[in-house]
């Protein structure tokens, strides 16, 4: 059988990388942010606002399908029980990891949030290597030591078991694992409609028992705080929607590593912005940290160069049948 010519339309994997890693920077850089967006809603506790996110990114989401047309589309979705109970399990990590984000947020804890996202990629780079059997250069593990390094150093300079940190840090960890799971199956939209969806009968009980307990906050704080609410559905929904494209795209080692952007934008929220204190312990920990941000950059550099070409007849060592394995997109 002939096979089809293919298309100069049909995307290649250099083309695929860079929109990935596009996409993984753009979904960091709105989670960095995030701490100021939520602040803006106070004085809503956390599980009302995590209830309310998750209904105003449903509604968006089906505004979404409803331009895309993708309705037809994500019913034949629902009719498949082991997609559906994955993308549930998907869904409680995340509200997870939403519910204790806005609680560090609204309590005064965004730097030890920001420690949650540093431990992150270390954990989702473990979990490529452990789940996934992806290798990881040299470089790259020296990188992740240091980063374990840093890490006991600012939970020690904390004084405290950081427990927010290790619940954001291991909830996001696996949810993106199993986004990198079912990414070849399911688009970003239909992933982040499909979990929703999920989440809404817990999101309106949640509603409701807030609203017969301590009363709900949402359209009695004013205008300003009722639109801040509703648009949680799109600060919500546009992120995620990034990061299901970037995990599509790239090894988990990858996307893991660049996952640094998010607590260090949160990092300069949380100082700069909100005046929390740090220790010289906790600066230590983030010096650590940005030295193992440097090796990998440095390392990047290196591994995007073309190999060069094997002389004839000579085999290719270790070093190299090892470093082509390690850039092969899985």
């Amino acid at each position: 059988m002939t096979q089809p010519t293919p298309t100069t339309d049909s995307p290649t994997p250099d083309t695929s990388a860079r929109t990935g890693v596009l996409s993984a920077l753009g979904a960091y850089a709105l989670w960095g942010v995030l701490p100021v967006y939520f602040l803006l809603l106070a004085p809503s506790g956390a599980v009302e606002v995590v209830a309310w996110r998750i209904l105003w990114s449903l509604i968006f989401c089906g505004i979404l399908l409803a331009v895309t047309r993708g309705f037809r589309r994500f019913a034949t979705l629902l009719r498949d029980r082991r997609l559906v109970g994955t993308m549930g399990l998907a869904g409680a990590f995340i509200v997870v990891n939403w519910t204790t984000f806005i609680f560090a947020t609204l309590s005064g804890h965004v730097v030890e949030a920001s420690l949650g996202y540093f431990i992150n990629p270390v954990v989702t780079v473990l979990l490529g290597v452990l789940v996934l059997r992806e290798r990881l250069r040299v470089a790259q593990w020296i990188a992740v030591g240091l980063s374990v390094v840093a890490i006991v150093v600012i939970a020690l300079g904390y004084g405290q078991f950081p427990w927010i940190s290790l619940l954001l840090a291991f909830s996001f960890g696996f949810y993106g694992l199993i986004k990198k799971r079912v990414g070849g199956r399911l688009g970003a939209v239909d992933g982040l409609t499909l979990e929703t969806l999920l989440l809404s009968p817990v999101a309106v009980i949640a509603l409701v028992v807030t609203g017969a307990t301590s009363g709900l906050v949402f359209g009695t704080a004013g205008t300003g705080q009722a639109l801040a609410v509703i648009g949680t559905g799109v600060i919500t929904a546009v992120p995620l929607l990034l990061f299901a494209g970037a995990a599509r795209r790239l090894r988990l080692s990858t996307l893991g590593l660049t996952q640094y952007l998010a607590p260090i934008l949160q990092l300069v929220v949380g100082v700069a912005v909100l005046h929390e204190p740090m220790s010289t312990g906790r600066w230590i920990g983030f010096g650590l940290i940005w030295v193992a941000l440097a090796i990998l950059s440095a390392d990047a550099l290196r591994a995007s160069r073309p190999p060069r070409p094997a002389r004839k007849g000579r085999p290719r060592d270790s070093a190299d049948t090892s470093r082509i394995a390690n850039e092969t997109p899985s």
